[in-house]
């Protein structure tokens, strides 16, 4: 089996201007893309990753925590990982109340990073998950570092580290924009390298974005060396059903 791997951004799914606060309509529509993918027979073996917004990153941000700054301090961690996990279930509902057979994987209990900042995750529990039918859900999380207690670990990293453990057929980010935009706010059709949009690319417009904007995303996808799709909320559906919106990235060529 090669699944397909679909990425809610944090922002896509919650508010990220307000702590803990969940963009219900936006969830609904994403859970409705994939429930009907599934019933229509056009995407098998799914696996969802969603990211932090306000629920994950808020608290990291309070706590000096990201992907590259850790902390020993367990109450900072249990925050963060506690958000993770509330977001994680409102997910989970949502996908439930449309028979979407749905089960968590919580990243903190998975895996770790050595003190090169190397990610250890095995997916094997996610490839059992996928053989029997279930739909994987991961989301970022906090992650145990070598080193330096705790750190971020970004729903981007999931995505390329299961991608390439599993074999993933394809691969597509779901963001608050349409693709990635160059100066003039135009959809990016491809890229290739880096180069190719650096220009345009910048932080996360969110004060509270510990993980790296779309910058990150794209030198993420860029490593995983297997074409991949940034796109916006309205074509969740048309990428679950076969088709490439948004930017097309492809590197490692």
């Amino acid at each position: 089996m090669n699944p397909t791997i679909l990425k809610l951004g944090g922002s896509v799914i919650t508010d990220k201007d307000r702590a803990e606060t969940l963009d219900g309509d936006a969830l609904d529509a994403a859970a409705d893309a994939i429930a009907d993918a599934m019933e229509n027979g056009s995407v098998s073996g799914l696996v969802v990753v969603h990211g932090g917004g306000s629920f994950g990153h808020h608290h990291a941000s309070e706590a000096g925590v990201s992907t590259t700054e850790g902390t020993t301090d367990a109450a900072d961690a249990i925050a963060i990982h506690g958000a993770m996990k509330t977001l994680n279930q409102f997910v989970l509902s949502r996908l439930h109340e449309r028979g979407v057979p749905a089960l968590p994987v919580n990243p903190l209990s998975a895996g770790a990073r050595d003190a090169e900042g190397d990610l250890d995750m095995p997916t094997g529990q996610v490839a059992t998950m996928l053989g029997e039918g279930f739909v994987p859900v991961l989301h970022g999380d906090v992650i145990a570092t070598e080193g330096k207690g705790i750190t971020v670990l970004s729903g981007d990293e999931i995505v390329t580290t299961a991608a390439e453990q599993l074999s993933a057929g394809r691969v597509g980010l779901c963001s608050t924009v349409p693709g990635v935009l160059d100066t003039d706010g135009d959809v990016i059709p491809e890229i290739t390298a880096f180069a190719d949009a650096a220009g345009a690319l910048g932080g996360s417009d969110a004060d509270a974005d510990v993980t790296g904007g779309m910058a990150a995303k794209v030198r993420e996808l860029l490593d995983l060396g297997a074409p991949a799709s940034v796109f916006g909320p309205d074509d969740i559906g048309a990428f679950l059903d076969g088709d490439t919106p948004g930017t097309t990235i492809r590197g490692g060529d």
